[in-house]
Protein backbone atom coordinates (compact mmCIF):
# COMPACT_ATOMS: atom_id res chain seq x y z
CA UNK A 1 0.00 0.00 0.00
CA UNK A 2 1.45 3.54 -0.20
CA UNK A 3 0.12 6.32 0.68
CA UNK A 4 0.99 10.00 1.39
CA UNK A 5 2.16 11.29 4.96
CA UNK A 6 2.82 15.40 4.70
CA UNK A 7 4.09 15.13 0.90
CA UNK A 8 6.32 12.09 1.18
CA UNK A 9 5.24 9.03 0.21
CA UNK A 10 4.49 5.87 2.49
CA UNK A 11 5.75 2.18 2.13
CA UNK A 12 3.80 -0.25 3.77
CA UNK A 13 6.20 -3.53 4.20
CA UNK A 14 5.17 -6.92 5.78
CA UNK A 15 7.61 -9.53 6.37
CA UNK A 16 8.39 -12.93 7.46
CA UNK A 17 11.44 -14.61 8.55
CA UNK A 18 11.30 -18.04 9.03
CA UNK A 19 13.22 -19.09 12.25
CA UNK A 20 16.42 -21.08 10.34
CA UNK A 21 16.90 -18.00 8.01
CA UNK A 22 20.50 -18.22 6.63
CA UNK A 23 22.87 -15.53 7.14
CA UNK A 24 23.07 -14.00 3.34
CA UNK A 25 19.51 -13.95 3.37
CA UNK A 26 19.60 -11.49 6.40
CA UNK A 27 21.99 -9.57 4.80
CA UNK A 28 19.92 -8.99 1.74
CA UNK A 29 17.15 -7.97 3.74
CA UNK A 30 18.78 -5.52 6.11
CA UNK A 31 20.75 -3.91 2.86
CA UNK A 32 17.40 -3.22 1.35
CA UNK A 33 15.91 -2.55 4.11
CA UNK A 34 18.58 0.40 4.79
CA UNK A 35 17.46 1.40 1.17
CA UNK A 36 14.13 1.58 1.28
CA UNK A 37 14.51 3.27 4.73
CA UNK A 38 16.50 6.22 3.23
CA UNK A 39 14.30 7.17 0.58
CA UNK A 40 10.90 6.45 1.70
CA UNK A 41 8.95 6.80 4.82
CA UNK A 42 8.24 2.87 6.15
CA UNK A 43 5.78 1.40 7.95
CA UNK A 44 6.75 -2.36 8.25
CA UNK A 45 5.42 -5.01 9.94
CA UNK A 46 6.12 -8.93 10.31
CA UNK A 47 6.99 -11.91 12.41
CA UNK A 48 10.73 -12.06 12.45
CA UNK A 49 11.08 -14.77 14.52
CA UNK A 50 13.88 -13.35 16.77
CA UNK A 51 12.68 -14.67 20.51
CA UNK A 52 16.46 -13.55 22.09
CA UNK A 53 15.64 -9.42 21.17
CA UNK A 54 14.73 -7.34 24.11
CA UNK A 55 12.88 -4.14 22.79
CA UNK A 56 13.60 -2.17 26.17
CA UNK A 57 16.99 -2.79 26.46
CA UNK A 58 18.01 -3.13 22.72
CA UNK A 59 20.02 -6.32 23.70
CA UNK A 60 19.99 -9.35 22.68
CA UNK A 61 22.40 -12.89 22.83
CA UNK A 62 22.81 -14.23 19.54
CA UNK A 63 24.45 -12.71 16.48
CA UNK A 64 21.61 -12.49 13.99
CA UNK A 65 19.19 -10.89 16.52
CA UNK A 66 22.51 -8.34 17.26
CA UNK A 67 22.31 -7.66 13.45
CA UNK A 68 18.43 -7.10 13.28
CA UNK A 69 19.53 -4.39 16.46
CA UNK A 70 22.07 -2.90 14.55
CA UNK A 71 19.73 -2.46 11.48
CA UNK A 72 17.43 -0.62 13.33
CA UNK A 73 19.81 1.98 14.85
CA UNK A 74 21.34 2.43 11.85
CA UNK A 75 18.37 3.26 9.78
CA UNK A 76 16.81 5.27 12.41
CA UNK A 77 13.94 3.07 13.02
CA UNK A 78 11.36 2.72 15.62
CA UNK A 79 9.94 -0.91 16.78
CA UNK A 80 6.50 -0.08 18.52
CA UNK A 81 4.99 -3.25 19.55
CA UNK A 82 5.85 -3.69 23.35
CA UNK A 83 3.90 -6.53 24.60
CA UNK A 84 4.68 -10.14 23.66
CA UNK A 85 2.62 -11.18 20.58
CA UNK A 86 3.22 -15.60 20.82
CA UNK A 87 3.69 -17.66 24.26
CA UNK A 88 5.60 -14.62 26.05
CA UNK A 89 7.98 -13.57 23.06
CA UNK A 90 7.24 -10.03 20.88
CA UNK A 91 8.04 -12.07 17.55
CA UNK A 92 5.53 -10.08 15.33
CA UNK A 93 7.15 -6.46 15.50
CA UNK A 94 6.32 -3.43 13.87
CA UNK A 95 8.92 -0.38 13.10
CA UNK A 96 8.12 2.92 11.21
CA UNK A 97 11.18 5.87 10.49
CA UNK A 98 9.05 8.50 10.93
CA UNK A 99 7.86 9.78 14.46
CA UNK A 100 3.95 10.26 14.98
CA UNK A 101 3.08 7.81 11.71
CA UNK A 102 1.71 5.26 13.47
CA UNK A 103 -0.14 5.33 16.79
CA UNK A 104 -2.59 3.38 18.96
CA UNK A 105 -0.75 0.34 18.55
CA UNK A 106 -2.77 -2.38 20.27
CA UNK A 107 -1.89 -6.05 21.03
CA UNK A 108 -4.55 -8.79 21.54
CA UNK A 109 -7.03 -11.08 20.21
CA UNK A 110 -6.25 -14.10 17.67
CA UNK A 111 -7.55 -14.16 14.35
CA UNK A 112 -9.03 -17.29 13.15
CA UNK A 113 -6.77 -20.13 14.64
CA UNK A 114 -3.64 -18.14 14.80
CA UNK A 115 -1.46 -18.87 17.75
CA UNK A 116 -0.48 -15.23 17.46
CA UNK A 117 -1.97 -12.15 19.09
CA UNK A 118 -3.25 -9.27 16.65
CA UNK A 119 -1.35 -5.74 16.55
CA UNK A 120 -3.66 -2.81 15.40
CA UNK A 121 -2.67 0.48 14.85
CA UNK A 122 -3.74 3.53 12.68
CA UNK A 123 -1.32 5.12 10.15
CA UNK A 124 -2.12 8.25 10.65
CA UNK A 125 -1.65 10.64 7.03
CA UNK A 126 -3.23 10.79 3.58
CA UNK A 127 -3.97 7.85 1.31
CA UNK A 128 -4.53 8.87 -2.60
CA UNK A 129 -8.14 8.27 -2.37
CA UNK A 130 -10.34 10.69 -4.19
CA UNK A 131 -8.87 13.65 -1.66
CA UNK A 132 -9.99 11.80 1.66
CA UNK A 133 -7.91 11.78 4.73
CA UNK A 134 -8.36 7.93 6.16
CA UNK A 135 -6.41 5.97 9.14
CA UNK A 136 -5.90 2.18 8.22
CA UNK A 137 -6.15 -0.47 10.84
CA UNK A 138 -3.01 -3.20 10.08
CA UNK A 139 -3.36 -6.97 10.67
CA UNK A 140 -1.08 -9.81 10.51
CA UNK A 141 -0.38 -10.51 6.91
CA UNK A 142 -1.18 -6.77 5.39
CA UNK A 143 -4.83 -7.07 5.74
CA UNK A 144 -6.26 -3.79 5.86
CA UNK A 145 -9.72 -2.13 6.23
CA UNK A 146 -10.02 1.88 6.10
CA UNK A 147 -11.75 3.33 9.08
CA UNK A 148 -13.40 6.76 8.15
CA UNK A 149 -11.93 9.90 9.54
CA UNK A 150 -13.71 11.53 12.28
CA UNK A 151 -11.59 14.69 12.60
Amino acid sequence: MRGKANKADILLGVCYRPPNQDEEVHESFYKRLAEVSQLLVLVLMGNLNLLDVCWKCNTSERKQSRRLLECVEDNLLTQLVSESTRGGASLDLLFTNREGLVGDVVVGGCLGLSDHEMIEFLINGEVKREGQQNHYHGLPEGRLWPVQDTG
